[in-house]
């Protein structure tokens, strides 16, 4: 696969990166549809929703607002797309205002999970959300991740990630580890949050999509059929998965 990686100009963690990375979803049509998958099945919850503020965090090269223009998109690092820029660990806006956050592959990058479920219990109305797609420690999943992707999969890490930058900290594990692992641990810190679904997904498209580090593995022909044979294998058992969607509802105030 070495022959088919991209080669960037740009640091991970620079601005600069966001524009390549948004062409590079705009012209592969298996990463393009994906998206819009994802974006779609996210966004079902928001007619679900006490009124208030939708907010997409780690927007970065992506297009949730063209589905859901009523979203506020913003992300760390600087963007002209951005409506809003800021940390996650520091989120501006009032107590109890926020109806829904949304994230893509965002959660494994937030250096302090401790400190972002505060911020979220803050922010969110009581009814609100947070829905999240992010890896999944399946068999499948955590051998593709270990194995040919540029980001650490640690299932025994803690609740931080000690690499700072945007991008380049990361620990793919982390949704796993904090709802999944350490769940009770979880319920324990943050009783007003409650995990009502873990939904797992996509074991084909995206590694075939070749992400945004890889081109295209198969023409664009074929994506009727693997999308068929994506939608199919997690349904056979949740360990042929590489993401899993988390809904997060919180249905308290302290």
């Amino acid at each position: 696969m070495m022959g088919l990686k991209y080669k960037f100009e740009y640091p991970i963690d620079s601005p600069s990166r966001t524009p390549i990375h948004k062409r590079i979803i705009e012209e592969k049509k298996f990463l393009r549809l994906l998206y819009e998958q994802w974006y779609h099945q996210i966004t079902s919850e928001v007619k679900n929703l006490p009124k208030g503020l939708l907010i997409e965090l780690g927007s970065g090269a992506g297009f949730l607002k063209n589905i859901e223009p009523k979203i506020l998109c913003s992300d760390i690092i600087p963007q002209p797309s951005n409506d809003l820029t800021f940390s996650a660990l520091n989120m501006p806006f009032e107590n109890n205002s926020v109806s829904g956050i949304f994230m893509i592959d965002t959660f494994h990058h937030i250096p302090d999970s401790n400190l972002f479920m505060s911020e979220a219990t803050r922010v969110l109305k009581v009814g609100g959300k947070m829905v999240m797609i992010e890896p999944a420690n399946s068999l499948w999943g955590r051998f593709v991740y270990r194995n040919f992707h540029h980001e650490p999969f640690d299932t025994k890490a803690g609740w931080k990630i000690s690499v700072e930058g945007p991008l380049s900290g990361a620990n793919g594990a982390l949704p796993w580890i904090v709802f999944i692992r350490d769940k009770s641990r979880f319920q324990e810190q943050f009783p007003y949050l409650n995990i009502e679904n873990v939904i797992y997904q996509n074991p084909l498209l995206y590694l075939l999509s070749g992400g945004l580090t890889y081109r295209q593995l198969l023409p664009d022909f074929t994506y009727s059929f693997i999308r068929f044979l994506d939608n199919l294998l997690p349904v056979i058992s949740k360990q042929f998965s590489m993401f899993m969607r988390i809904t997060i509802v919180k249905d308290g105030q302290g």
